[in-house]
């Protein structure tokens, strides 16, 4: 009789593994040469001296503006894919039955990584 309420109360607490296991953010390093540059993303972080991190939802999609006195400024289109270990646990989901899990992985985007990441840029100084 308590064996369907054990088993839902199972599926349901493996609902979101990759939010559980990767997390909603994601570290996105920019680096420049030379080094020294200041860092613009279009959410409002700012960094002033390369190499920078900044955190970041996965499910983003950002401009980032790099600037150095004396040279001409570069941007940088970063958004996201299916990452490797993402695909992994939302085939896990779906092995388990956890629909709810994969909604919530689809949802906060824990599924996906920040692409390009690490952000190289070569400023053209004069």
């Amino acid at each position: 009789m308590f064996k369907p309420i054990i088993l839902a109360c199972a599926v349901l607490s493996m609902a979101g593994c990759a939010t559980i296991t990767r997390g909603k953010t994601d570290t996105l390093v920019v680096n420049s040469t030379p080094g020294g540059a200041q860092v613009k993303m279009s959410d409002g972080q700012v960094c002033n001296n390369t190499p920078c991190t900044f955190k970041a939802p996965r499910k983003s999609e950002l401009n980032v503006l790099i600037t150095k006195e004396n040279c001409a400024p570069q941007q940088v289109r970063v958004t996201n894919k299916v990452a490797g270990g993402g695909s992994a646990a939302m085939a896990g989901n779906v092995l388990v039955g956890g629909i709810i899990g994969a909604g919530v992985d689809a949802s906060t985007g824990a599924m996906l990584d920040l692409v390009p990441n690490p952000v190289e840029v070569t400023l053209n100084c004069k």
